[in-house]
């Protein structure tokens, strides 16, 4: 094990706000407890959550999308965190691929020097409880040269990815995969994916194909090639869909991470007995439903934010054996998280945009 420095670089998000939150400076290396292990940041993934929390969009008073949010609205008293205030200044980053450098507790030994995942959503109070601590949400995350983390969160990973592909991987695919697990999607289902050119609606088109699911994705018309490359039945613009091209009872799941003014349609989507399941609303959280669709054909709405116990697991055996593949749309410095983010931003890309701290 090499001598760690004293300071590393860190981007840290100084309050709720625009880019100018984002500060790029010395910060201490995270001092080591029993039960962690501290980790070279090999690369971390970029999520709407980063660009959420910075933006306080959590608060129950913002209405809009994410993208339609500006930093006028913004001000430092917004509440905007998933449970409680953001605990500003902090060390965004929820993607984590890193190297085990040093471990506080004998007993976890047998990690240093492996390339690991870092499992972002921990059941703080175990797994009978909903509670969680998200890594760079609740405490300081992967945007910085070196990250502490508990010991129990760290999964290795033996595959010939790249430590950026790899970067890819955690939010994203651990939010798609406890989705279709709580859904209990399985083969032979017709699943419906909105938004399926995104970090986790690309992930969950792929984990939805291997479970022999037949996926219908809506992206734009300029994405169709690329999502349909992913091993969709069908794929439809958000126009087409707008306009009829499903009938009504024709899906048994939709995933929607898009919810907005289109979010109550969904339902008549789904056949009787079906299921929606959603972690996110990039549209707009404010949405209609028409109740009597809801409890006349007996359907399920399931919210995830709390990840179940086999889900990240099971994403990191899908990554050995060779049954999903990472789509890496862009590198950045982390230096030039700013440009990242408003790349991000654009929603011109297929799948996620990673970052790479200076010491890689």
């Amino acid at each position: 094990m090499s001598t760690l420095p004293r300071t590393m670089k860190a981007i840290v998000t100084k309050s709720n706000g625009g880019y100018e939150q984002l500060q790029y400076r010395d910060v201490p290396v995270p001092e080591l407890l029993p039960g962690t292990v501290l980790l070279k940041v090999l690369s971390a993934g970029v999520n709407n959550t980063d660009i959420n929390t910075r933006l306080g969009w959590y608060a129950a008073k913002v209405k809009k999308g994410t993208l339609a949010l500006s930093s006028g609205e913004i001000d430092n008293s917004m509440d905007g965190g998933w449970k409680e205030k953001t605990p500003f200044p902090l060390i965004q980053g929820t993607d984590c691929c890193g190297l085990v450098e040093a471990v506080g507790s004998e007993q976890d030994a047998h990690l240093l020097g492996l390339r690991v995942l870092v499992r972002p959503c921990m059941r703080s109070s175990g797994w009978e409880s909903l509670e969680t601590i998200w890594l760079g949400s609740d405490c300081d995350g992967a945007f910085a040269e070196y990250v502490r983390v508990p010991s129990s969160e760290v999964f290795p990973v033996d595959c010939e990815w790249s430590d950026e592909e790899l970067g890819t991987i955690p939010c994203a695919y651990g939010t798609a995969e406890n989705m279709l697990h709580r859904a209990s999607v399985q083969d032979g289902d017709i699943v419906l994916v909105r938004g399926s050119s995104g970090g986790v609606g690309s992930a969950v088109v792929q984990l939805a194909g291997r479970r022999g699911a037949r996926v219908i994705a809506v992206t734009s018309k300029g994405k169709k090639k690329e999502v349909a490359s992913l091993g969709t039945e069908r794929v439809i613009t958000h126009e087409e869909l707008a306009d009829g091209a499903l009938p009504s009872n024709s899906v048994d799941v939709v995933v929607d991470n898009v919810a907005g003014p289109d979010f109550g349609e969904m339902l008549n989507l789904l056949k009787r007995g079906g299921c929606l399941v959603t972690s996110g609303a990039i549209a707009g959280a404010q949405v209609t439903i028409d109740v009597r669709s809801l409890y006349l054909k007996d359907l399920r709405l399931i919210g995830c934010t709390a990840w179940d116990e086999p889900v990240f697991r099971d994403v990191i055996s899908y990554i050995e054996q060779g049954e999903v593949r990472p789509l890496l749309a862009g590198v950045f410095p982390l230096e030039e998280i700013a440009a990242a983010q408003q790349e991000f931003s654009r929603k011109h890309h297929v799948g996620k945009l990673v970052l790479v701290p200076p010491s890689m």
